[in-house]
């Protein structure tokens, strides 16, 4: 690995971290950002010639520190910022070490979560600020243009300063609400990665990486001193990364070579990572432990019935159709209710499905998933015409390019067949 290659792995790791830090110091995003930008290229420089330091996070927050000041003494509003500065920094403050530097992550991310804020700005501020992506690369993972995406961001910074959104976590009759938020988009973010909503790839890995990577920041700091009471928030963020962990631990598996979809009961589980199979199974059991149960963890164990059937045949699809009925009463929802009605046509026949989905028919028409499952629960009981025409209906709704071929492909054998 090169020094260059060194440096950007450890200013991803280490970005949401030295930037929390900084905002929290400074009370500024913009005056954040560039600070650490400055000491990036500083570290560019410094580290290729006199090698990576002992503490590369302490040494970024320090250097940055230093910058940040720099700037404000540049500035116009010098005296007017600062009054806010901590007393104690000082132009010539000495390398810090781990310990020195406070973990201001969870306040950053409820910040970027903060519901006056748009749920797309929520996706986009949180991989900027905490997972370091560039604003190309936030731009690249959502399709959208760079200046658009970077229109985005300096909306949510404005936002976040002139409505006066708070730095903070919240008190904690709101933390049940604030909570829920942040693990939604964190999913949201896994999603996009998993199953792309458009574009001609289904997967895309650094969308998964990423929510996986924020999670673990979010379950370590919800498990510290100052979270030890937050019991139920903590469960459920245990469990939504044992179901990202599950989930992910099948994405070599769900394309062929030529990149065309593979469905779960036909994927080669060798290809599997059991890795993250074991790690999301004890994770799993380490939220139960909690004794907190909330919707992820219902999903997570769903993904590990899955994980842990040798074959498709051996799946207890008995038991996965009674967890989504757990989960229709806790987060009803069109997806949920599509994939009980999926679990309940493969534990007791498919026929028992479609007569669920038939009910969900006058809610469901824009639907996606619906007619894709509706039309392979009429294939399965060999009504091609009727599956034709839900083919036809998914594939008009379907907006990613390997899910379409996939599509065709069923509805080119209904027709064949018809």
């Amino acid at each position: 690995m090169t020094a260059a290659e060194q440096v950007e792995r450890i200013f991803r790791e280490e970005h949401g971290r030295v930037l929390a830090t900084l905002i929290s110091q400074f009370g500024d995003f913009d005056l954040a950002e560039d600070a650490l930008q400055d000491a990036l290229i500083n570290a560019l420089k410094s580290w290729e010639s006199n090698g990576i330091p002992n503490n590369p996070g302490a040494w970024l927050t320090a250097v940055a520190k230093r910058r940040a000041i720099d700037r404000v003494r540049r500035s116009t509003t010098l005296e007017r910022t600062l009054v806010t500065l901590d007393p104690q920094i000082s132009q010539d403050e000495p390398e810090m070490d781990d310990a020195q530097i406070p973990d201001d992550r969870l306040k950053l991310m409820f910040t970027c979560c903060h519901p006056s804020l748009s749920l797309e700005a929520q996706v986009a501020l949180t991989l900027h600020t905490l997972g370091g992506l560039s604003t190309q690369q936030v731009a690249r993972a959502f399709l959208v243009p760079e200046p658009t995406m970077a229109q985005r961001l300096a909306r949510a910074r404005k936002k976040i300063r002139e409505a006066g959104i708070p730095y903070r976590v919240p008190p904690v009759d709101l933390l049940p609400e604030r909570l829920e938020a942040l693990l939604a988009v964190i999913y949201l973010i896994f999603n996009e990665g998993y199953v792309a909503t458009s574009g001609d790839t289904s997967i895309r890995r650094e969308l998964c990486g990423e929510a996986i990577r924020l999670c673990r920041v979010l379950v370590a700091l919800l498990s510290q001193g100052g979270a030890q009471g937050w019991m139920p928030q903590s469960a459920e963020a245990r469990g939504l990364l044992a179901l990202m962990l599950l989930h992910d631990s099948r994405r070599e598996a769900r394309l062929n070579a030529a990149g065309e979809l593979i469905l779960l009961a036909e994927q080669d589980r060798t290809c599997w990572d059991q890795a993250k199979i074991e790690e999301g199974i004890a994770v799993l059991d380490e939220a139960i432990a909690l004794y907190a149960p909330g919707p992820y963890q219902v999903q997570a164990a769903i993904s590990a019935l899955h994980a842990e059937a040798p074959t498709a045949e051996a799946t207890d699809w008995r038991q996965i159709a009674a967890l989504y009925d757990t989960l229709a009463r806790m987060a009803p929802s069109m997806v949920v209710e599509v994939n009980r009605a999926v679990a309940a046509a493969m534990a007791w026949g498919a026929e028992a499905g479609l007569q669920m989905l038939l009910r969900l028919e006058s809610q469901a028409d824009g639907f996606y998933p619906y007619h894709a499952a509706r039309a392979d629960l009429l294939r399965r009981l060999n009504q091609r015409e009727a599956a034709a025409d839900a083919y036809e209906r998914a594939l008009a709704l379907c907006g990613n390019s390997a899910e379409r071929a996939y599509l065709q492909r069923r509805l080119d054998e209904m027709l064949s067949a018809g």
